[in-house]
């Protein structure tokens, strides 16, 4: 497939899933929309679309919470989805915005990147006006995080569900989901073997190969942590009282720094004066970005708020400081040591979810092992970033290459590039197109 093809086909993706204006992850599966899947798909759009990539973030922005928030998921109004927002509830909190059923957690905030992508694509002129148009709900989003969820005063953002940092299944949050998180009924229910026979009633399974998502057990714990959540109404203060997950996750964190750094790209461009609290605890996050990094292993991991200690799972999260322009050279130099380290993450098809030689490696298991695009492409910006120039472009054509030859898939095998997952994924479409133009305007 040449590569006319291919962006031919991944546009074809985006038009399937448009639903009325809006673009959905994929058909079935996955019937609303998503945050940080909207962020990848408007960068795809900003290409040749930019009305429909606007709208994708600006239809996150209608469903802002009062209080900031940015929910990660905004529920298909449809009768057919009644129980989809029937399980979040989110009318309960005070703060959400009526009529719009979201769910009552946020996600990673990539916002701020699909703005600013957008942005280069529009003649100055319109990118100031698209910038006035969005810069109070970034703020407001930013504060949010900052005034609810910095629980420590360090900058260092907590999350309170797995569900919200985009890498659902990954190990060191279901490390703590097994250690801390034990309700009689799962354990119950795993002794007796019964979740073999409930993998046959999931939905998912109906899409995908049940081997190729979360397990039953992990998700009923997903589900019931979701549940103790919705108990307090989406109440921050009082779910942080006694949180039963509490972690400060490198991946969300990382996302944020440079989140924050594309905040003050666009206040500089439109002469914005962020609030002086909002650029000092900016500083905090960047400045303590080390307090994840465990010197011993020379990786950086998540940290656990109960215990204070680093959460030491190895997964493609501990590589994600790349993204944030925020490390050392030396400590960017060991990020693609490990890249490059084929009992690591070299593989056929990279970049794993976790590393090969890790005992949670699943090669067609979610977030446990398989090539995720949206990964690639966030880690192919931080090498190009930090001078990595050639291993970037190296990865870029990977990654192009792996879709032009398994499809547009959710997620892919890294060690034979068979796909995995939903099919016809919008944002592996979505960043298959930027990474395809990117290519073709460094040849120009």
């Amino acid at each position: 497939m040449h590569n006319k093809e291919l962006l031919k086909g991944a546009k074809s993706v985006l038009s399937t899933n448009n639903v009325g204006g809006l673009i959905i992850p994929a058909q079935g599966l996955y019937p609303h929309t998503v945050l940080w899947d909207s962020c990848f798909i408007a960068v795809g759009l900003s290409h040749y679309d930019l009305k429909l990539a606007q709208a994708q973030v600006e239809h996150f922005f209608s469903a802002q919470w009062q209080d900031g928030m940015v929910p990660n998921i905004i529920f298909n109004k449809l009768f057919r989805y009644f129980w989809d927002r029937w399980i979040w509830r989110s009318w309960i909190s005070v703060n959400s915005q009526p009529g719009i059923p979201t769910s009552g957690i946020t996600q990673p905030p990539m916002l701020a990147e699909a703005v600013v992508r957008i942005g280069k694509q529009l003649t100055p002129a319109e990118r100031m006006l698209w910038y006035r148009r969005v810069i109070e709900h970034l703020v407001d989003y930013h504060s949010w995080l900052y005034e609810y969820r910095d629980l420590n005063h360090n900058g260092l953002i907590t999350l309170i569900h797995p569900w919200e940092t985009g890498l659902d299944n990954t190990p060191p949050w279901l490390a703590s989901l097994r250690h801390q998180h034990n309700p009689f009924l799962l354990n119950l229910i795993g002794w007796l073997k019964i979740d073999k026979v409930a993998d046959h009633l999931r939905i998912d399974a109906h899409y995908v190969d049940p081997k190729q998502r979360s397990t039953t057990l992990e998700a009923l714990r997903l589900y019931d942590a979701l549940r103790l959540i919705r108990r307090k109404r989406y109440d921050n203060a009082k779910i942080l009282i006694h949180p039963t997950f509490a972690i400060e996750d490198i991946a969300y964190n990382s996302i944020f720094i440079r989140a924050n750094t594309l905040l003050c790209e666009i206040a500089d461009d439109i002469d914005y004066q962020l609030p002086q609290n909002l650029l000092s605890n900016m500083h905090l996050t960047r400045q303590n970005l080390n307090q994840l990094w465990d010197d011993e292993r020379k990786s950086f991991f998540s940290r656990s708020h109960k215990t204070k200690n680093l959460l030491k799972e190895d997964s493609i999260a501990s590589l994600l400081p790349l993204y944030s322009g925020a490390i050392s050279k030396a400590q960017a130099d060991l990020i693609v040591k490990a890249m490059q380290d084929k009992t690591l993450y070299q593989t056929k098809f990279p970049l794993p979810s976790v590393p090969i030689n890790s005992s949670w490696f699943k090669p067609m298991r979610y977030w446990q092992g398989p090539t995720w695009i949206n990964i690639n492409w966030l880690l192919i910006d931080g090498l190009e970033r930090y001078g990595y120039k050639q291993l970037a472009s190296e990865l870029s054509e990977q990654t192009i290459n792996l879709v032009k030859n398994s499809g547009f898939n959710e997620y892919f095998n890294p060690i034979d590039g068979s796909a995995a997952g939903v099919h016809d994924f919008s944002w592996t479409a979505a960043l298959t197109i930027d990474l395809l133009l990117n290519k073709t305007d460094q040849k120009k």
